[in-house]
């Protein structure tokens, strides 16, 4: 059995063994065995690799080495000290079920069977350096392919220019147009795909080589999407099929068993589904509607989709699609429900917002000894505390008249912006940690943080002191 080391501060000790007696019981059948030391510091996030390998003595008797999930500094040096392997567990000590849920079984979020057609829905309108920088964006987003999409009676005389450019970048390029002579401009200059030809205009996927994605001849229209489908079936080219996607209320739930009618006639043909009809006409997050679309997507088994990217409130999704189409195909490639994979899609909510309970805060504010401010947040609302006392209040300015920083700008900035992300996670229901900003998952770019560097201070710090 696997014995394992947890180092910690004084205040988390309790809380810690608790929660490992939960894991892995003493007396039970555990699948692991466990030790825990307080190495002699106060709050467990302020340890370092330096300050472990200073206070740890070598050997230490155990299979592996569990630090808090903030400790910063070289880890890796750590293992290479003890001999054992040294890593980081999770930033909330709550947090450690799921963790060893995940280590016990590895899902690969890298993988995916899905191709994201990002569509550039004004692209006559912009000019190709323009359409160049918007493909950049698209495909750091996680997009494969660049749509061009054409507009109706709006003359796009660029057309080739921009799909040679995207080419020259090394994109792969579709044209997307109701116009006949736009597709056939769009193959001539080496687009790979084209949306999107119907039974009448078959007739361009033999003049050029682009790979055609096939419609009927009006959403509805089953029967002249299957003959396309048949016809190019017959003459062993690539191809996709999309039965068009209707938005809500106009015949979502209809236009959904389409695909189903389609997989089921031809269980081997590649489907694109277009999604931008639900994220963009439903005035709601999106990061859910694309979850439950690639969702649909993956069950489905299709090839490709087709997003976009106009209203704003839709800004984000080609990288929720992205995130999407990893965790659906982790779910359905091994039967697991799309549950605990990832928390990127998670963007106004968290699973578990409120890890501690009033009293245990409360507890834990007995303990203090200093007059550093802590900020936490329960069901109960915003909890702020220091050695002269706890105050509980679900509106920051609530607590002002009680923490007596009536003098001290530095140390009042500093609460009133922890306080305001407090609050805004208790009213969400989002997990709040303090001196982080809150996670809002895919929604909002966050470097990565370099757990091997230290933290520069903080800008509200004073001659008083850091808050």
């Amino acid at each position: 059995m696997e014995h394992i080391v947890f180092l910690t501060g004084r205040l988390a000790e309790p809380a810690l063994n608790r929660v490992l007696a939960q894991i892995a019981p003493p007396e039970a059948e555990a699948p692991f065995s466990w030790e825990v030391r307080e190495i002699g510091l106060q709050v467990a996030a302020l340890m370092t690799a330096e300050m472990v390998q200073r206070r740890v003595a070598a050997p230490v008797a155990a299979d592996r080495i569990l630090l808090p999930g903030r400790c910063r500094g070289d880890v890796a040096a750590l293992s290479a000290h003890f001999g054992v392997p040294v890593q980081r567990g999770p930033e909330e000590l709550k947090d450690l079920p799921q963790f060893f849920r995940r280590q016990a079984r590895p899902v690969d979020l890298d993988a995916y069977a899905i191709r994201i057609f990002a569509e550039i829905v004004d692209a006559p309108h912009l000019p190709v350096e323009a359409i160049v920088d918007r493909a950049r964006a698209f495909a750091a987003d996680g997009a494969d392919v660049i749509d061009l999409g054409g507009l109706p009676d709006t003359p796009f005389p660029h057309l080739e220019d921009s799909v040679r450019a995207l080419k020259a970048q090394g994109f792969r390029v579709s044209v997307d147009s109701q116009d006949p002579q736009e597709l056939l401009r769009g193959g001539r200059a080496g687009a790979d795909y084209l949306l999107s030809l119907t039974l009448d205009t078959l007739w361009i996927a033999d003049e050029v080589a682009s790979v055609p994605i096939v419609i009927g001849r009006h959403p509805a229209d089953e029967g002249s999407l299957w003959q396309a489908v048949e016809r190019m079936q017959a003459s062993g080219r690539p191809f996709l099929a999309d039965a068009i996607l209707d938005p809500i209320p106009y015949g979502l739930l209809a236009s959904l068993v389409r695909y189903q009618r389609l997989r089921e006639r031809f269980p081997q043909v590649a489907i694109l589904m277009g999604v931008g009809n639900l994220t963009e006409l439903v005035e709601a997050d999106t990061s859910g509607i694309n979850a439950v679309m690639m969702g649909i997507a993956a069950e489905l088994g299709a090839t490709a989709i087709l997003t976009t990217q106009v209203s704003p409130h839709a800004r984000r999704a080609v990288r929720e699609a992205d995130w999407a189409r990893r965790i659906m195909h982790a779910a359905v490639s091994q039967q697991l429900l799309p549950k605990g994979l990832s928390d990127q899609l998670m963007t106004v909510h968290a699973k578990s917002p409120f890890p501690d309970a009033p009293e245990e805060i409360e507890a834990l504010a007995r303990q203090v000894r200093d007059p550093n401010f802590r900020v936490q947040v329960s069901q109960q609302g915003v909890h702020v505390y220091n050695r002269e006392g706890l105050h509980v209040a679900q509106d920051p300015f609530a607590l002002w008249p009680r923490l007596r920083l009536d003098h001290d700008a530095g140390h009042a900035f500093y609460l009133g912006v922890e306080t305001a992300r407090a609050q805004i996670a208790w009213q969400l229901g989002k997990r709040y940690v303090q001196d982080q900003p809150l996670d809002w998952g895919c929604a909002v770019e966050r470097a990565p943080e370099d757990l091997q560097r230290w933290k520069a201070p903080g800008t509200t710090m004073t001659n008083k002191g850091q808050p």
